[in-house]
């Protein structure tokens, strides 16, 4: 059971569903910095919370900078301002007004984690990180955004034994496991260190050879390097662990695709497509797979699965439209090729 739920918190990593991107802390940080409550409607600073909820900061502010003329300011100004700032996402400005909150209340919890999180969204990790070392031991499950960021800041600033304690604690594992050094390993992949992602993935399978996702998110590194040979040894090893995760089936064919081994490819393809027929990936592989085989017209059926799929991906057209000119559909290849260079030169918006 304890290996069913890291498949799948590893799954969510490795798409970038459980942590936030740069921008993501700000939209959660919104929700909780100013709860609706009766002490809300009693506060002088009602007015502006609400307009703040309505996602009207300009406006927010301005009233909020105009209430610095009263003799005096309302207690909790600064404060104020910075979540106001905060949320409009003018990080500096949402800095020195915490800051001047924190002069005005140390204690001020709230502040030093908007801080934190500000710091961090200007660009300045290092400066962020003492901040959120602070909120982390106030606050040691309830806010995955922070912890999150503490850790992306350690990273950014080289700390990685640091980074390796800040995502066990956000996914609940020890800190010297092997689920710890897989969970930064696949935040080091995503922050393109390569060099340490390898080595903390190496030490994940040393420690615990039988680890779920650890040999693919090896497979998936060596991959992209090109360096084929050690590639199919780890997803061949992740495939006899975690036979239902139906992405090392298609990365695997990929690396297979690589030394020519089509007939091995379009098996492990048609067990990804069973395993999970809503990616567009495998029918774009098994196309060009087939292509090779010289079975274009089997080729235009998975292409156009495709491109039912994602119309918008300039692929597929491409490849179909190579498939239809081995069919000699003149006519069908033009298009399809035309349609590819349109969208190459115009992609489509998610």
């Amino acid at each position: 059971m304890a290996s069913l739920k890291l498949v799948l918190i590893l799954f969510l990593v490795s798409f970038g569903i459980v942590a936030s991107s740069i921008a993501g802390p700000a939209s959660s940080q919104q929700e909780s910095t100013v709860p609706a409550s009766k002490a809300d409607d009693a506060s002088p600073f009602a007015p502006q919370r609400k307009l703040l909820q309505l996602g009207k900061s300009s406006e927010a502010i301005a009233q909020l900078e105009a209430m610095q003329n009263q003799t005096p300011p309302p207690k909790g100004l600064a404060h104020e301002l910075g979540v106001a700032y905060y949320k409009k996402k003018d990080y500096l400005n949402a800095v020195l007004n915490l800051q001047k909150a924190l002069k005005e209340d140390p204690k001020d919890d709230e502040a030093i984690q908007l801080t934190g999180l500000s710091l961090y969204l200007a660009g300045k990790p290092a400066d962020a990180i003492p901040y959120l070392e602070k909120v982390q031991s106030w606050y040691p499950r309830a806010d995955v955004d922070a912890s999150y960021v503490l850790g992306i800041a350690y990273l950014q600033t080289k700390q990685y034994p640091q980074a390796r304690m800040a995502f066990a604690k956000m996914f609940g594992v020890p800190g010297d496991s092997a689920a710890a050094y897989l969970f930064c390993a696949r935040m080091l992949l995503r922050q393109d260190f390569a060099p340490i992602a390898e080595e903390y993935g190496l030490k994940a399978v040393a420690l615990d050879p039988k680890l779920p996702m650890a040999h693919y998110l090896l497979g998936e590194l060596y991959l992209y390097q090109s360096k084929i040979d050690q590639a199919i040894s780890h997803l061949e090893q992740e495939l006899a662990i975690n036979p239902g995760y139906a992405n090392v089936y298609y990365k695997l064919a990929d690396a297979y695709t690589r030394v020519q081994k089509f007939d091995d490819a379009e098996r492990l393809l048609q067990r990804s497509i069973w395993l999970d027929a809503n990616s567009t990936g495998p029918f774009i592989l098994m196309g060009k797979v087939l292509q090779k085989k010289g079975e274009p017209d089997l080729a235009v059926r998975s292409l156009q699965r495709a491109i039912s799929m994602d119309p918008g991906n300039p692929i597929p057209h491409q490849l179909l439209g190579q498939a239809y000119r081995a069919l000699g559909q003149a006519e069908d290849a033009a298009r399809e090729l035309k349609q590819a260079e349109e969208l190459t030169r115009n992609p489509v918006k998610p």
